[in-house]
């Protein structure tokens, strides 16, 4: 792992363990195993540590999308994309992935986009990685047949980040897999009739 993994993933480990305030340079040196110094050797600033480490958990949370067939047409323009089900299928279990596996890296994101509320650097590069998910979705929904998919994706985005937010530091449960199949197949259809 090179130096800047390790540091940007010490870094989420303490946005989950101790929340942003536990977040500092002498603090990831000493989760990572590294020489006092080093942190700030790569991150000078704390805005810098923010920015990496957020670039590590949108390369992460985008590693759980790589099972998203390309959103391209197929021959004589059908889509690959296969039945609102199937589809609604897929993104139930990207979903549970997310609330399962990738627990840790939500509630980083968490921590960050609270954080970049009040940090306009921040907000800057947590906008730009989130329109690569909602260009994905609305992509993934044009394939799909969507009429509207720039907004059906917006739309897809919102339900998920709510889904998790409820889940994750909200009042509800994590739902089960087939809550999640249940969910976005009703989405879908409503946004692929």
């Amino acid at each position: 792992m090179r130096r800047e993994e390790l540091i940007a993933e010490a870094a989420i480990t303490l946005l989950v363990e101790r929340g942003m305030r536990g977040l500092t340079h002498r603090a990831v040196d000493e989760a990572a195993g590294l020489p006092l110094g080093s942190t700030s050797n790569l991150a000078r600033t704390r805005a810098a540590l923010l920015a990496l480490t957020l670039a590590r958990l949108t390369e992460l949370e985008e590693g759980y999308f790589t099972a998203v067939p390309p959103a391209t047409d197929g021959p004589s323009g059908s889509s690959v994309m296969g039945s609102p089900e199937e589809l609604a299928d897929l993104m139930a279990g990207l979903l549970h992935r997310q609330l399962t596996e990738g627990r840790r890296t939500s509630l980083a994101r968490y921590e960050l986009a609270l954080e970049a509320i009040r940090r306009p650097e921040l907000r800057q590069v947590y906008d730009a990685a989130g329109r690569r998910f909602r260009e994905v979705a609305t992509a993934v929904l044009a394939a799909a047949g969507s009429r509207d998919p720039v907004r059906h994706g917006g739309q897809l985005v919102a339900f998920a980040e709510g889904v998790l937010f409820d889940a994750i530091a909200g009042a509800g449960a994590v739902p089960t897999p087939e809550d999640l199949r249940a969910g976005m197949r009703e989405l879908l259809r409503g946004m692929l009739a």
